[in-house]
């Protein structure tokens, strides 16, 4: 629709836009991140370490699984479809014992009441660009540019482009377990982020720091240690099943 010039801007959840550009449009605004995090909605347990041996998890992300079968082995974990409604009517009928979402989208839906627990990043780094919006427009709509310009978060912005030059590095696209954690303290751009097998069994982690300025050059560099590590095996491994 922007490139048939239908409308002049799309607003976007960055963790479903794709890394790579689509030509003549680019990202013109991001504004101010909300949460990053996930959550655990669970009808009987408040705490993920609380839920019984061999508990029914919903979700469809392979990053969720891997990081939950990381912590809890003993987990069964079933996919699940359906907007959040769907799912939340799904737990309430007992088919799962808990759901793993995304703190924004309930906080957005005005059902942060259902979240028994926000999972830490010790517990799950999130997906990358989770909980930032992107506001898309054609690359020659100055106009619209400097409309959008006061909507743009710098902090937010440096973050999640680290985030998301982390994963078009590792050409890891959205079925490999890969969870990012971009975040800005005193000044300095700080990225957490790891690569991990479908089971959780194997885990890749790396770490980079520097300015804001920085951004994509700290993606690379985090992105390049994983590589290192070995993450393209398990990208590749992840694409194949």
């Amino acid at each position: 629709a922007l490139l048939r010039d239908e409308i002049d801007l799309a607003v976007h959840s960055l963790k479903d836009l794709p890394t790579q550009p689509t030509q003549d449009l680019s990202l013109a605004a991001i504004p101010v991140r909300e949460s990053p995090w996930d959550v655990l909605v669970s009808s009987s347990s408040t705490a993920l370490e609380e839920l019984a041996p061999g508990a029914r998890i919903g979700t469809g992300s392979p990053r969720r699984k891997a990081q939950l079968l990381h912590l809890r082995p003993d987990l069964e974990i079933n996919a699940i479809r359906g907007n959040v409604d769907t799912r939340l009517k799904k737990l309430a009928d007992g088919q799962y014992d808990a759901l793993i979402l995304a703190e924004a989208g309930l906080r957005r839906l005005e059902l942060q009441d259902c979240i028994s627990q926000v999972l830490s990043a010790d517990q799950m780094l999130p997906a990358v660009g989770q909980g930032a919006l992107g506001i898309e427009v054609r690359d020659q709509d100055q106009r619209s540019r400097d409309l959008l310009k006061p909507l743009n978060d710098p902090t937010t912005a440096a973050s999640v482009t680290a985030e998301r030059t982390v994963l078009a590095t590792l050409q890891a696209g959205c079925l490999a377990p890969v969870a990012t954690w971009g975040r800005v303290d005193n000044e300095q751009l700080l990225l957490d982020a790891i690569v991990m097998n479908e089971d959780g069994s194997q885990r890749l982690v790396a770490q980079g720091e520097g300015t804001v300025s920085e951004a994509k050059a700290i993606g690379e560099k985090v992105a390049q240690q994983l590589l290192d590590q070995g993450a393209a095996g398990l990208i590749a491994d992840a694409h194949q099943e």
